[in-house]
């Protein structure tokens, strides 16, 4: 199939295509034209500058998101006082994105260097379900470290401990309730195809048939929608009870007649402000990698005009850069993470000197850092 087989497609690009009846779809290999949809033959070919700099970003990023979570792998299990059910988590989160950079970057690299995808149809199918599966994974696990948080944090000395048979339990979950999510495409429900800019691939978001569709509205409850909510919800009261506690810390300080229960360098920044950038943070960077994906999912359902060639690659480089800064917010931001950094790779060791631990959330009160300790040590 090619574009002059396609009369709709001529005749928008005998207006508005320089390239006349060239396409983006026209450099695709023949084994593969047929998981294109045809409305992509209405868009000429992307200039030669968008591969170049997404084939560098993605090299960069994937040298960055492969080794930040190689290190953060090997000093968490090569550390025992980090060897907690808690951050099992955090384990698995840097694991799967380890493995989605590492199955990810190289192919798209490949594609945006011959400017279309070279790999064949198979392996489409397959990056695509890669792609999808360990996302799956990585937003889920986050889900179960910040449910852990909120335990910890807001239930205090009533919640019931962080078992490493627990953390083993949602690990396996995770990635159960991910591959049944992810296998579907591979047996009629949905399928994997190239997105339009022809370097990567995705799930199926322009077929009309409403079977088709009902697979992209289930997915983005499970995938994006129920755990952004969560996670917002979950960080909205471990707000709440950390500046509940501070403000009990206070109001003990007044009666025994001190100017505050805390040392003189711990003040300097209160724990409600500490955890409100982590919590804006966590939020923030959650959104950004992962709403560019739902709403090209959305336009190409209910507004196909809106999605181009250009406008398809964001999901694909917002998604994966979250890999990157997921061992900052989830590791490094972990007091006994960084001094065992400093410990078994000096070079690589952020400079806390002075500083109180103020990124992480169990440790950001007494009573709260308390009870995390409990909870790792159980």
């Amino acid at each position: 199939m090619s574009s002059w087989n396609n009369p709709n497609a001529v005749t928008v690009l005998e207006s508005t295509n320089p390239y006349g009846n060239y396409t983006v779809v026209d450099t695709a290999p023949k084994e593969i034209l047929h998981m294109v949809h045809e409305h992509w033959y209405q868009f000429p070919p992307m200039n030669p500058l968008w591969y170049g700099l997404v084939g560098f970003w993605m090299v960069i990023m994937g040298c960055l998101s492969i080794a930040g979570n190689f290190v953060v792998i090997w000093v968490f299990m090569n550390t025992k006082s980090l060897r907690s059910p808690a951050n099992l988590l955090v384990v698995n989160l840097a694991f799967s994105d380890f493995l989605m950079m590492l199955t990810m970057f190289p192919p798209m690299v490949v594609s945006c260097y011959w400017q279309t995808w070279t790999l064949g149809a198979l392996f489409c199918e397959i990056y695509a379900f890669l792609g999808s599966l360990f996302g799956c994974a990585s937003i889920w696990t986050m889900v179960f470290i910040t449910a852990d948080r909120y335990n910890v944090i807001v239930k205090g000395v009533s919640a019931e401990p962080l078992t490493s048979g627990g953390a083993m339990l949602r690990i396996a979950g995770t990635w159960f309730f991910s591959l049944a999510w992810c296998l579907p495409p591979f047996f009629g429900w949905n399928r994997y195809v190239p997105e339009g800019n022809m370097t990567a691939c995705g799930t199926d978001y322009l077929t009309e048939s409403e079977f088709s569709k009902s697979y992209l509205y289930v997915y983005s409850v499970w995938v994006y929608i129920f755990p952004l909510f969560y996670i917002i919800y979950s960080y909205t009261f471990i707000v709440k009870a950390v500046a509940a506690h501070e403000k009990g810390m206070r109001e003990q300080a007044k009666k025994m007649g001190v100017k505050s229960l805390r040392s003189e360098e711990a003040q300097k920044t209160s724990a409600e402000c500490r955890l409100c950038k982590v919590a804006l943070m966590t939020v923030t960077l959650w959104f950004m990698a992962w709403t560019p994906y739902f709403v090209i999912n959305w336009g190409g359902m209910f507004n196909k005009p809106m999605v181009t060639p250009i406008f398809s690659i964001w999901g694909s480089v917002f998604a994966k850069a979250n890999a990157v800064y997921n061992p900052i917010v989830y590791a490094i931001s972990h007091p006994k993470y960084r001094a065992a950094l400093e410990k078994k790779l000096p070079c690589l060791a952020c400079n806390t000197e002075g500083r109180d631990g103020g990124g992480s959330d169990a440790g950001s009160t007494a009573t709260t850092a308390e009870n995390n300790e409990k909870a790792e040590s159980a």
